[in-house]
C-alpha cells in the first residue's frame, strides 16, 4: 500500500499574470521550481488564499529569476494578479517511507528565493 504525502510546497507566492487564452497549466519561475523540487509537467494543487478557489493543473517552466506565477487557460478564471497562492505537489510512498520523508517547503519573498 502507498499513501499520498506532501512532497513540495511554494508557500504564499503572488500571481503575476492570468492568461485565459492558453491551453492550460501554471507557469512558475524555474528558480522556484528548483527550490521546491517541482519538475516541468508535474501535477500540482493550487490554493488561492484570496478567494478560497482550489484547482489542480500541471507546471510549465517560467523564465528563471523572473518571479513569474501565471495561471493559464481555465485556471485564469480562478485568480487575479496579486492573489496569494499556495502551490503543492505530492508523492506516493509507503507509510514506512513517509515516516522519514521531509518535504521541500519554500517561503519565497516577492516570488524570489
Amino acid at each position: 500500500m502507498t499513501i499520498e504525502v506532501l512532497k513540495s510546497k511554494l508557500h504564499r507566492v503572488s500571481v503575476t499574470d492570468a492568461n485565459l487564452n492558453y491551453i492550460g497549466s501554471i507557469t512558475i519561475d524555474e528558480d522556484l521550481m528548483d527550490a521546491a523540487g517541482i519538475i516541468e509537467y508535474e501535477k500540482v494543487a493550487v490554493v488561492n488564499n484570496n478567494n478560497g478557489e482550489r484547482f489542480e493543473t500541471y507546471v510549465i517552466k517560467g523564465e528563471r529569476g523572473s518571479g513569474v506565477i501565471c495561471t493559464n487557460g481555465a485556471a485564469a478564471r480562478k485568480v487575479q494578479p496579486g492573489d496569494i497562492l499556495i502551490i503543492t505537489a505530492y508523492a506516493s510512498m509507503t507509510p514506512e517511507e513517509a515516516k522519514t520523508f521531509k518535504p521541500k517547503i519554500v517561503h519565497p519573498v516577492n516570488n524570489r528565493i
